[in-house]
């Protein structure tokens, strides 16, 4: 696992990391470590699912959608004179 070191961090920022983590039942570190990793989940462009099942599921909160049926008869080629 990687270390990362955050320096000059305001002390109010470290207060209220603090409380939040208190309130969380969480150490600093924990809640730091939690608050990063639900920020990276929720960004869009840290999606971990692939193009087709993001379209999927974009489609699907929708309600979808309904294609027209095709056309049965042949199809006649183009006259040109």
């Amino acid at each position: 696992m990687t270390t990362v070191i955050i320096r000059n961090l305001d002390a109010r920022v470290i207060a209220a990391l603090q409380r939040r983590a208190t309130f969380h039942g969480r150490s600093l570190e924990a809640e730091i470590r939690a608050i990063l990793s639900e920020s990276v989940a929720e960004s869009p462009g840290c999606a971990t699912q692939g193009l087709g099942t993001r379209i999927h599921e974009s489609f699907a909160v929708s309600g979808g959608f309904d294609l027209p049926d095709r056309p049965t008869e042949e199809a006649r080629a183009a006259d040109f004179s």
